[in-house]
């Protein structure tokens, strides 16, 4: 039966790649293993050979690891190539309102379109209008909604009919059907201007300079 007379011979046979070639840690622990391999081989007591099993087994560890670093390769490609495309699908929303979790709504037009996600259809649903102070400037009484994202507008008035001025404001909103609550998540409404890529993943440049993240979306206009 023939032996193994050199290192390189056995790097050949298990597709060792060149000294000069950039290796994995994987790759530099079975070039390290088959050279011990066949210094033990090469300089074995006759009266004392190898254990077969002992190699086997050692060879099956050095699959596994070099199989752990493969599928660890793997997925960090296949990562990227999620990132790419879930960057390729949010930049087709630039220009396009969007909505996602939070409690901003304003008196203008273009800041006056909020909503909410309910958790099952209400048959009563009421919005009440904050100012920066906390303090309710409009009360909006809504009929049956349906469970799901609803979206509400607010057509920019106090309560006694004048016009709200310019300033931050919040909403909330309680649902009921027969009496029992209704939960829920309030949405704000946004024009997205551009997107971009961050720590957390793919995010969402809104007109007037806040983020969401690209997963938070839960209604595209």
């Amino acid at each position: 039966m023939s032996t193994v007379q050199d290192t390189a011979s056995v790097t050949q046979l298990f597709g060792a790649t060149s000294p000069t070639a950039q290796k994995s840690t994987a790759e530099e622990l079975q070039d390290r293993f088959l050279s011990l391999l066949v210094a033990q081989m090469q300089n074995q007591d006759p009266l004392n050979p190898l254990d077969n099993a002992q190699v086997t087994s050692q060879l099956a560890q050095l699959s596994t690891v070099q199989g752990i670093e493969n599928m660890s390769s793997s997925l960090a490609v296949l990562a990227d190539s999620l990132s790419s495309n879930q960057m390729g699908q949010a930049a087709s929303l630039i220009g396009r309102g969007v909505l996602s979790p939070g409690s901003d709504i304003g008196p203008s037009p273009e800041e006056s379109v909020a909503g909410f996600e309910l958790d099952a259809a209400a048959d009563s649903v009421v919005v009440t209008i904050e100012d920066a102070s906390g303090a309710t400037v409009r009360t909006l009484e809504f009929g049956a909604m349906p469970s799901g994202v609803n979206l509400i507008g607010w057509d920019g008035l106090l309560q006694d009919g004048s016009a709200a001025p310019d300033g931050q404001y919040s909403f909330k909103f309680s649902a009921s059907y027969a009496g029992t609550t209704v939960t829920g998540e309030s949405l704000s409404f946004g024009a997205v201007s551009s997107v971009s890529q961050g720590s957390e993943g793919v995010l969402l440049n809104l007109a007037d300079g806040t983020q969401v993240g690209y997963s938070d979306i839960r209604q595209i206009y």
